[in-house]
C-alpha cells in the first residue's frame, strides 16, 4: 500500500523515479564493485582472469534486489548482503577478490554520485527548456505596456515581456550552476575504510581514478569514510534554488490571476473543475503546487547542512535521512519543472486588461514621468517631487484624472505646454531600456541553452 503521494505515482516522472528505485540502486552498486574490480585486475592488484569475471557478474541483471534483502534479513547489513549475492553469482576463483580494498561506503557515496548524474541529465535539458520558453514569452510580450509593481502598488511602467525576461535570466544561469557543480557533486570514492586506500596502497588513488572514469564521475581528492556531505548539501541547495525560481514565478501568475487583476490565468481545460462548490471559479492550482514543493524542498536544506560535521572520519547519523532527501529534492523538483513548463508554455495573456490596469489609479502611475519633465524644466528635484505628490493625492480625494489635475494647476501649467503634458501620457513611450534588455536576455539564453536543442 503506497503512503506518500511518490509512491502512488501522484507525483513523479516515470524517468526520474527509475533512477531511484531499489532496483536501480543495486545496479549501480553492482556496476561499481564491476569497475573497481576491471580496474584493479588491469594493474595486477588482484589476479587478471578475476576482473572480467566479477564485472560480468555484476551486470548480468540475474542479482536482484530481492534476494539482497532475503541476505540482509540475516546479516542486517545492506552492503554485505550485496556483495554475498554478488558472490553467489561469481566463479569460485574470482569470489575472494569480490569488493577488495572497498567499504560500504564507497558503494554507497558512489552510486549517490550517480544517481545525482542522472537525476541532472533529467533536470537541466528541462531548466534549459524552462528558461527558452520564457525568453520566448518575453519577446512576444516585449511591446505591452504593463503595471510595474512594488509592495502590491502601481509603482511604476513596464514592459509586460520584462517579468518572463528576468525569469529566463535566471533559468539560464541555473544552467550555469548545475554545469559548474558537477565536478564538485559528482564525486567517486573507492578509498576504503577511513579514506587511505589501506588495503590497496599506493595503486589506490589509480584504481579510484580509473573507475571515475568508467563511472563517468570525478575522482574525490580527499575523503573519510565518506565522501564530504558538504557535496550533498550544494546539490540540495541548487535544486531547492531551482524551485525557489520556480515558486516565484508560480506566486507571480498566482497575483496576476486574482479576479480584480486579471492578467494572465492558467489553461483551463475542458470538462476542469474550479471548485466542487463554486462552478465559476478557475483557480490557478498547479501554480500553488509549484509554491506547496518549494517549501518542502527548501526544507530539506537544513538537513544536509546538519550531516556535514559527522563524528571523527564518520558515523551513522546523516544515513537513514539522505534515503529520503536526495531522491525527494530530485524528484520533487523535476515535477515541479515539468509542471511550470506547462503552465507557462500554454498561460493565457490578457493583453487588454494588462492595458486597462494602467488607468486604475486615473493616470497616477505616470507621476514619475511628470516629476522627470519639471526637473527638466530647471524646477528643483524636491520643488517638483512635492507638487507632483501633492496635485496626486488632490486628484485621487476627488476621482478625477491626474493629467486633468496637472493641467489645471500653475506649477505644472506654467512651466509643461498641454501638448508636452498629453505627450508625457502615453505609456509606450516609457518601456525604457526594456526592448534592448529583453533582446539581451534572448541572446543569452539561446547561447546558454544551445547544446540542449
Amino acid at each position: 500500500m503506497a503512503i506518500l503521494p511518490i509512491d502512488s505515482g501522484r507525483y513523479g516522472t516515470k524517468e526520474m523515479m527509475e533512477i531511484f528505485s531499489e532496483q536501480k540502486k543495486v545496479d549501480y552498486q553492482l556496476e561499481i564493485e564491476g569497475a573497481a574490480a576491471v580496474s584493479q585486475s588491469e594493474i595486477g592488484l588482484i589476479p587478471k582472469n578475476v576482473g572480467r569475471k566479477i564485472l560480468k557478474a555484476a551486470i548480468s541483471g540475474k542479482i536482484t534486489a530481492k534476494r539482497i534483502k532475503e541476505l540482509e534479513a540475516k546479516s542486517d547489513h545492506d552492503t554485505a548482503a550485496l556483495v554475498e549475492s554478488l558472490s553467489e553469482k561469481c566463479p569460485k576463483e574470482a569470489r575472494p577478490w569480490i569488493h577488495y580494498g572497498l567499504t560500504s561506503n564507497d558503494l554507497v557515496d558512489t552510486s549517490n554520485s550517480m544517481q545525482m548524474r542522472d537525476a541532472l541529465a533529467i533536470i537541466e535539458p528541462k531548466v534549459a527548456k524552462m528558461a527558452k520558453i520564457l525568453a520566448k514569452r518575453a519577446v512576444k510580450h516585449s511591446k505591452i505596456p504593463a503595471v510595474g509593481r512594488t509592495h502590491g502598488q502601481h509603482a511604476s511602467i513596464i514592459s509586460f515581456g520584462l517579468k518572463f525576461a528576468n525569469w529566463a535570466a535566471e533559468m539560464a544561469k541555473h544552467v550555469e550552476r548545475i554545469e559548474e557543480i558537477k565536478k564538485r557533486i559528482l564525486i567517486c570514492k573507492t578509498m576504503g575504510v577511513v579514506g587511505t586506500g589501506s588495503l590497496m596502497g599506493a595503486k589506490s588513488l589509480e584504481i579510484q581514478k580509473r573507475v571515475a572514469k568508467r563511472l563517468k564521475l570525478y575522482p574525490a581528492e580527499v575523503t573519510t569514510q565518506v565522501v564530504p556531505r558538504e557535496r550533498y548539501a550544494e546539490y540540495v541547495f541548487e535544486l531547492a534554488l531551482i524551485g525557489a525560481t520556480l515558486e516565484k514565478i508560480a506566486v507571480e501568475i498566482r497575483n496576476l490571476q486574482r479576479t480584480e487583476i486579471a492578467e494572465v490565468a492558467e489553461q483551463f481545460k475542458k470538462g476542469q473543475m474550479g471548485s466542487s462548490a463554486v462552478p465559476v471559479k478557475r483557480n490557478p492550482i498547479k501554480s500553488e503546487r509549484v509554491s506547496s514543493f518549494s517549501k518542502m524542498l527548501r526544507s530539506q536544506i537544513g538537513i544536509t547542512f546538519e550531516n556535514i560535521p559527522l563524528w571523527h572520519e564518520r558515523d551513522l547519523s546523516n544515513s537513514a535521512n539522505e534515503r529520503f532527501v536526495i531522491p525527494t529534492t530530485s524528484i520533487l523538483v523535476d515535477e515541479m519543472l515539468e509542471t511550470m513548463i506547462k503552465i507557462v508554455d500554454n498561460l493565457m495573456v490578457n493583453e487588454k486588461r494588462i492595458v486597462e490596469n494602467l488607468y486604475i489609479t486615473k493616470g497616477q502611475i505616470f507621476a514619475e514621468f511628470v516629476l522627470e519633465a519639471l526637473i527638466k524644466k530647471g524646477v528643483p528635484r524636491f520643488v517638483a517631487y512635492r507638487d507632483v505628490q501633492r496635485v496626486a493625492f488632490e486628484a485621487k480625494d476627488k476621482e478625477i484624472q491626474y493629467i486633468d489635475a496637472i493641467k489645471n494647476d500653475k506649477a505644472f501649467s506654467s512651466k509643461l505646454t498641454e501638448k508636452e503634458i498629453d505627450a508625457i501620457f502615453s505609456p509606450e513611450k516609457h518601456l525604457g531600456a526594456s526592448p534592448a534588455i529583453i533582446r539581451n536576455v534572448n541572446n543569452t539564453v539561446q547561447k546558454t541553452v544551445k547544446k540542449f536543442t
